[in-house]
């Protein structure tokens, strides 16, 4: 359990510092801003897609280490995967951040497993999963996304 405390801890630092897919797209095709008014997290997701598939993503705002290393292994997660991948994965992230998903089972999720522990962080599993809520609202051309919804 330590080890994996440690990884947790590393992985979000890293992110946190070194975000990756961090700022904005040209001319996105898609679009959307996440809001968690709760810690005032405030994020917005750009997408390109062409065709089907996840060409470009990018993301920016003002937001807690969490959210901002969720976001960032989000967008490198979900760049070069079809619409129909990328929100089968959205919903399993969302189910294993709030404890729904049994790990043991197959899935998609692979590293981004070192954010199961957050389930056990309720003040923290919107940080989490907010980034994610924001990739569907975009997808869905919702133009914005909370928490609170």
């Amino acid at each position: 359990m330590a080890d994996y405390k440690a990884l947790y801890q590393e992985v979000i630092l890293d992110h946190n510092k070194k975000p990756r897919n961090y700022g904005t797209l040209e001319h996105p095709s898609h679009h959307a801003e996440g809001h968690n008014p709760l810690c005032g997290d405030h994020i917005s997701v750009d997408l390109q897609l062409g065709g089907d598939t996840i060409d470009q993503i990018a993301f920016r705002g003002e937001s807690c280490a969490i959210c901002k290393a969720s976001a960032s292994m989000m967008t490198a997660v979900v760049k070069g995967k079809t619409r129909e991948e990328a929100d089968a994965l959205t919903h399993e992230f969302l189910a294993m951040a709030t404890g729904k998903l049994d790990l043991s089972q197959p899935n998609q999720i692979g590293r981004l497993a070192v954010f199961a522990g957050v389930r056990d962080l309720p003040t923290r599993v919107k940080c989490a999963i907010l980034p994610w809520h924001t990739l569907l609202a975009a997808f869905h051309s919702q133009g914005t996304a909370s928490t609170e919804s």
